[in-house]
């Protein structure tokens, strides 16, 4: 199974977002999209989801254009998960979760539907938050529920934007640690945008690095992430610390902080 992106090009009104961007997100793989705000991370995904559209260029799923398939079936082959949920803030987190069930579900939740609903709370630790409404949640809170949302959907393809920017270390490394189980146990493919590099680097088995809407390198984690791409993109002095564990991106703070100042000074 295979999700191919050919030749996208996005636009929103006249100002063009994205530009000829392709790729492919491999069966059972973990592909993170890296780059600075503004680069067009969002953008993709949306339009992957079907949330925006393209102005040209193939979206296929399995050999076959996404526009053949019908809303539902496409709901249920991709499930999405955005930095919010701002339509749901009513429900409470069980019917939240419940939401995922919708594209396989005729008329009534069937007991299996139920136990997957289940299963994807207790994998986000949100069991006894059932009750709540979506309102009495923290940020965080509310990003596990919609990610157990997702999982409760059974796609066969993952799009998360951002989805640990809500969280607390601790909970970061679980949500990282719950998209390496989904891939490994042969339950879907992710499509990952995060900010922290080094997440990217230790959990991505392909990296996708954009800047100003083009995909600026794609490939392994060692092949995209090296000193010249990250610090040409992000413009931010850094360092590549090696250690047992491997690489890891820091920014060189005092650095950057008196190139900042010598720039101010120049004004």
């Amino acid at each position: 199974m295979t999700l191919t992106i050919d030749r996208l090009n996005v636009w929103y009104g006249s100002v063009q977002i994205l530009y000829d961007i392709c790729f492919s997100i491999r069966d059972g793989e973990i592909l993170c999209v890296i780059g600075p705000n503004g680069s067009g991370k969002s953008t993709l995904i949306k339009t992957l989801a079907g949330i925006i559209e393209p102005k040209s260029g193939i979206i296929s799923m399995n050999g076959v254009e996404l526009s053949q398939y019908s809303r539902n079936e496409v709901a249920k082959k991709i499930g999405y998960v955005p930095q919010d949920f701002q339509y749901l803030s009513s429900s409470t987190v069980l019917e939240a979760v419940i939401l995922g069930r919708r594209p396989h579900v005729q008329w009534t939740l069937k007991p299996q539907d139920l136990e997957i609903v289940d299963t994807a709370m207790e994998m986000l630790n949100i069991t006894s938050m059932a009750e709540k409404m979506l309102t009495e949640l923290s940020g965080g809170e509310r990003q596990r529920v919609f990610i157990a949302r997702a999982i409760a959907q059974k796609p066969e393809y993952y799009l998360f934007d951002e989805p640990t920017s809500a969280l607390d270390i601790r909970h970061q490394i679980d949500v990282f640690s719950m998209i390496r189980t989904i891939t490994r146990s042969g339950k879907g493919s992710v499509f990952v945008a995060v900010h922290d590099l080094n997440f990217a680097y230790h959990y991505a088995d392909r990296v996708i690095l954009m800047d100003k809407g083009r995909i600026i390198a794609q490939g392994t984690p060692d092949e995209v992430m090296t000193r010249d791409h990250i610090i040409s993109v992000y413009d931010v002095p850094m360092q590549f610390i090696t250690t047992d564990a491997g690489q890891y991106v820091v920014p060189d703070w005092i650095q950057a902080e008196k190139t900042e100042q010598y720039h101010q000074g120049e004004q």
